[in-house]
């Protein structure tokens, strides 16, 4: 999969957060609607934030396909916050200078790598779909443009 041609919205997810419901269900609609050739949401489990990711990652993935029907990528469990983060977050936390402080932070990503949004998890899915899909229009435009 290469995630240079796609706009990504990197998740860092948790299992029994009262925001998991909500978001889970946005962030599948969000796939289903602009994935996975032009977009996809990227999932990364986090349990510094209450404790609400305690399970494996195997139980993880299963309780998010089983309860939300999940069709995106979910990556094993990381650190998203701290000297043990993942660098991919220390690099979205760098970039848009807004580090995760809980659960279902989002950050969009275009597809050449830059941050050009970040949102913590009292913006909604559906609050930052705009962004998202019009990040995409530019990105089917500008392959149609290459074709």
């Amino acid at each position: 999969m290469d995630l240079g041609t796609r706009v990504s919205l990197v998740v860092n997810v948790a299992s029994e957060c009262g925001f998991t419901d909500q978001h889970y269900r946005a962030l599948q609609q969000l796939q289903r609607d602009l994935g996975p050739h032009h977009f996809n949401v990227l999932a990364f489990p986090c349990n510094q934030f209450g404790q609400q990711e305690p399970d494996s990652n195997k139980e993880i993935e299963s309780f998010a396909r089983r309860t939300y029907s999940v069709s995106f990528p979910m990556f094993s469990k990381i650190a998203v916050t701290g000297t043990g983060a993942h660098p991919a977050f220390k690099y979205l936390a760098q970039t848009s200078g807004k580090e995760p402080t809980w659960n279902f932070w989002k950050y969009l990503v275009s597809p050449d790598g830059k941050v050009v949004g970040a949102w913590d998890p009292t913006m909604s899915v559906e609050e930052i779909r705009p962004q998202i899909t019009a990040l995409v229009r530019k990105l089917i435009l500008r392959k149609r443009e290459d074709l």
